[in-house]
């Protein structure tokens, strides 16, 4: 038998893909989380700001999703900016349209967002031996165990279960 690196199959066999439902809800309609804002250029952005408007058109994000809003990497933006969560979910929440809610949020952020710093922080969340178990633990419970060489970083994750990733 001819050893493979991890991650890559061997000829014929499919690497395996979510488990429907193990992760609860899947919403398709968020951005992934390597999607950069227009207006900061900072990664992750543009998804904070789809989920307070989803939240803002049906009421609450599904259980998988509420779980972390205005937590997890929502509240890690916010905290690299200085900034509540509550306040962006509100500046969403009571904005027209896309040019004002861009104009009040870099009201709010500071005026160096540092983006380059943030995305580099975005792109390796996952990377540390607690962050590497975190991701294993994840896939383990959505049936792909063996796509932890593939997965490397939460936003990987994440795009993984929303199907941005085969």
């Amino acid at each position: 038998m001819v050893d493979r690196p991890a991650g890559i199959p061997h000829a014929g066999v499919m690497p395996s893909r979510p488990i429907p439902g193990s992760t609860g809800e899947v919403l398709t309609c968020l951005p992934s989380p390597y999607l950069p804002h227009a207006a900061t250029g900072l990664l992750y952005l543009p998804r904070f700001i789809a989920k307070c408007r989803y939240v803002r058109r049906h009421g609450a994000l599904p259980a998988s999703y509420a779980k972390n809003y205005k937590r997890g990497l929502d509240r890690f933006l916010c905290l690299h900016l200085g900034v509540q969560p509550d306040d962006v979910e509100r500046i969403v929440h009571e904005a027209m349209d896309d040019a004002e809610i861009d104009r009040r949020l870099l009201a709010l952020f500071p005026a160096d967002v540092r983006a380059a710093k943030w995305n580099r922080d975005l792109v390796q969340k996952g990377m540390t031996d607690a962050g590497r178990e975190f991701l294993r633990e994840a896939l383990t419970k959505m049936g792909c165990a063996d796509r932890a060489a593939d997965i490397k970083s939460v936003p990987d994750l994440i795009d993984f279960d929303e199907g941005r990733i085969e």
